[in-house]
């Protein structure tokens, strides 16, 4: 079953977000906390959605994700930050129910996106994207600052008076 996540899912979602570290072999980089994801879904200004997939009353996979904005189409559209199944759970049709709950609130809202990122030695992952009709964005590069470079970048600001 599909279900937008509740605060009583957090847990479970902390705990899928380490799976996920773990299978994209960056676990070292993963340090959320269950009060931060909490804040984030449930806070006084959510700023990432979830949805939850359970088999028996157990939450086996999520897909957390946020709203973004089209220049080009001038309305906003879905970022899918996460999807993870659990292994013993793939193949049986979750992620493509995740991602069809996603499409749902695309077409729901007028949204004309549904976007995401994949790691490039994923074959699998590419294949089953590929499969629904997603497309490869071949031609961009992707871009991240963090830590010194940011800061230092943050430090070449003029400040407000």
């Amino acid at each position: 079953m599909i279900r937008r996540a509740t605060a009583d899912d957090v847990s479970a979602i902390t705990g899928l977000i380490y799976e996920l570290a773990d299978y994209e072999k960056s676990l070292d980089q993963c340090s959320v906390r269950p009060e931060q994801v909490h804040a984030a879904l449930f806070g006084t200004n959510p700023s990432v959605f979830a949805h939850v997939a359970e088999v028996d009353e157990t939450v086996v996979g999520v897909a957390l994700w946020f709203l973004n904005f089209s220049t080009w189409d001038g309305v906003n559209g879905i970022y899918l930050e996460d999807l993870f199944v659990q292994p013993a759970f793939r193949g049986s049709g979750l992620g493509t129910e995740l991602l069809a709950a996603l499409a749902a609130e695309c077409t729901r809202n007028g949204y004309t996106r549904l976007s995401w990122w994949v790691l490039d030695w994923n074959a699998p992952s590419i294949g089953f994207y590929e499969s629904l009709g997603a497309v490869a964005q071949d031609e961009w590069t992707t871009f991240r600052m963090t830590g010194d470079a940011l800061a230092a970048l943050a430090a070449r600001t003029t400040p407000a008076d």
